[in-house]
């Protein structure tokens, strides 16, 4: 199959690269001309693990390309994928269609032949029916169908949620987009990988609900773990508890500093705008934005109550900045409230992320960042476990408490347990529901 990627961010990245993968040609296009120049050197602009190496396979056979050109990837293409950029709407909370929409008329306007326009950004119910009507308005006589084909990626394991999924989602509305989609995906049909075929509408909320639904997991626990402090219970084995039930699961169930990332906070907003349109308000998915945010809230308190209550002046070591490990990406990340926070307050701030620190530069000024652990404790007065980074887990305690002035740590991954800490050398010991 000829498949044309337009975008060539987190999710047309990742599919484009595995689509040649499965043997398909694929160009995958960018108005960005030194992202394309990038790629086209062999370099990836976002960090995903295996991601360089599968795309320089695949280069080389001959089967991925990188474009500026989008006319000439759509011409004569079997299916064009939308993957570009949603993010969500300042002041209503919608998500943004603007690029979604120019890239759906600019295909219409260079398809020949029959083609399936297929919608993979994340885009609420009743996207795919006005990319439809973009493209009719862009080309009157345009032979093409719509399909909804929603990501599931785990930033981090994409790769794998790729090629070995819990099951994929397309919306069609007849046979002839489903044998397209049943042909780009054969390779799944093959070893029996489950694809939930449906209609345009249930497939856009199929990826609405999914995220809404492993957000609201994420906040329950939070608030359970708020509730364990105060009654003396651990967090850890309530979650182990209640996670062996094999109608709750044991995913998701990780107290912590709040959900973050380039999904859940976008997904949640928009779907309970959608209610509020549709007049069938989603009360439990608002709460869980409202809780999520004070989630960070009482991270920071925590932070601030290790430090006596004073936090100008004082040096406090960050671990961790991206909203999960093994990804740079620190689309609202509890370090982007937590750390100005601390900054404003006066605090003296290192931090060191292993792979944060590119975008971390901008988004947080005014701090100090430092090559490893053992630096970011050098003379702090509190130690901060914000992302559960792997080198995070194995971390010599006695060295980094010997280093800092006041040695204090504030677990908010709960990667410890509280008596080897001060078994260590720290004095205190916070972590969340414990």
């Amino acid at each position: 199959m000829k498949i044309a990627m337009i975008g060539t961010g987190y999710v047309g990245l990742v599919s484009g690269v595995c689509f040649s993968d499965f043997g398909h040609d694929v160009v995958c296009v960018d108005k960005d001309p030194a992202k394309i120049d990038r790629l086209n050197a062999g370099e990836i602009p976002i960090f995903e693990p295996g991601l360089q190496d599968l795309m320089a396979k695949n280069v080389a056979a001959g089967r991925l390309t990188f474009s500026l050109d989008l006319a000439s990837a759509v011409d004569g293409a079997d299916a064009v994928f939308i993957a570009v950029g949603t993010p969500t709407r300042r002041g209503d909370g919608h998500a943004d269609l603007r690029y979604v929409m120019a890239a759906a008329e600019e295909i219409g306007r260079a398809m020949t032949g029959h083609t399936v326009v297929v919608t993979k950004s994340p885009a609420p119910v009743g996207t795919n029916r006005k990319v439809a009507d973009a493209v009719r308005a862009a080309n009157p006589k345009a032979d093409f169908d719509i399909a909804s084909n929603p990501e599931f990626l785990r930033e981090g394991a994409a790769i794998d949620d790729f090629m070995r999924p819990d099951r994929g989602v397309v919306g069609v509305e007849n046979d002839r987009a489903k044998k397209v989609l049943s042909d780009i995906y054969r390779p799944l049909f093959l070893r029996d990988f489950p694809i939930v075929f449906t209609g345009l509408e249930s497939a856009e909320m199929i990826k609405y609900a999914a995220n809404a639904f492993l957000a609201t997991k994420i906040t329950f626990i939070n608030e359970i773990a708020a509730l364990c402090e105060r009654v003396g219970a651990d967090i850890k084995s309530v979650a182990k508890g209640i996670g062996l039930d094999g109608r709750i699961g044991n995913k998701f169930l990780h107290a912590g500093p709040g959900y973050g990332g380039s999904c859940f906070p976008k997904d949640t907003k928009a779907l309970a705008r959608i209610g509020q349109e549709h007049a069938v308000p989603m009360q439990i998915v608002e709460t869980v934005i409202k809780v999520n945010d004070q989630v960070k809230a009482r991270m920071l308190d925590k932070i601030v109550d290790l430090l006596d209550g004073t936090v100008n002046g004082k040096t406090v070591g960050i671990l961790g900045v991206t909203f999960k490990p093994n990804t740079d990406d620190m689309r609202d990340a509890p370090s982007l409230t937590i750390v100005p926070a601390l900054v404003g307050q006066g605090a003296k701030v290192r931090v060191m992320d292993p792979e944060g620190r590119r975008e971390g530069e901008a988004l947080l000024p005014h701090v100090r960042w430092v090559e490893n652990a053992y630096h970011a404790a050098q003379g702090a007065d509190v130690l901060v476990i914000l992302t559960e980074w792997n080198e995070f887990r194995a971390l010599d305690l006695n060295k980094l408490a010997r280093k800092m002035a006041t040695p204090r740590l504030a677990d908010l991954r709960n990667i410890y347990n509280r008596e080897d800490a001060l078994a260590a050398g720290f004095e205190v010991y916070v972590g969340v529901g414990r």
